[in-house]
């Protein structure tokens, strides 16, 4: 599994590119603070079923230290998935760039 910053991943979603992203924590974590445009799965076998194996997937969890979207790569690796890159940044990352964020927790 590829990792990408977060200057590639602003980049991407700010030329529409065709990838999908992935937020790999829980529906309580996504439902309070998440990327605007990710997607959330409530386990790893229905994104495997939802997903295709041909789309370029771009996994991330809260902090560089969160495991999650490691697990979900070697998931979705597992299944057949090859264009699969971590935002090893995750939330905490892209908080601090003063990014934009969607959810419950967000201030606006």
């Amino acid at each position: 599994m590829r990792t990408i910053d977060r200057e590639e991943l602003k980049a991407k979603l700010d030329h529409h590119d065709h990838f999908k992203l992935v937020m790999t924590m829980d529906d309580y974590a996504y439902d309070h603070m998440h990327i605007p445009g990710s997607l959330h799965f409530g386990n790893m076998g229905e994104a495997v079923k939802q997903l295709n194996p041909n789309d370029e997937i771009v996994l991330y969890c809260s902090t560089k230290w969160c495991h999650d979207s490691i697990n979900a790569g070697l998931v979705l690796e597992d299944n057949g998935f090859r264009k699969i890159y971590r935002y090893v940044g995750g939330l905490e990352d892209w908080e601090q760039a003063h990014y934009p964020l969607e959810g419950d927790m967000v201030q606006h």
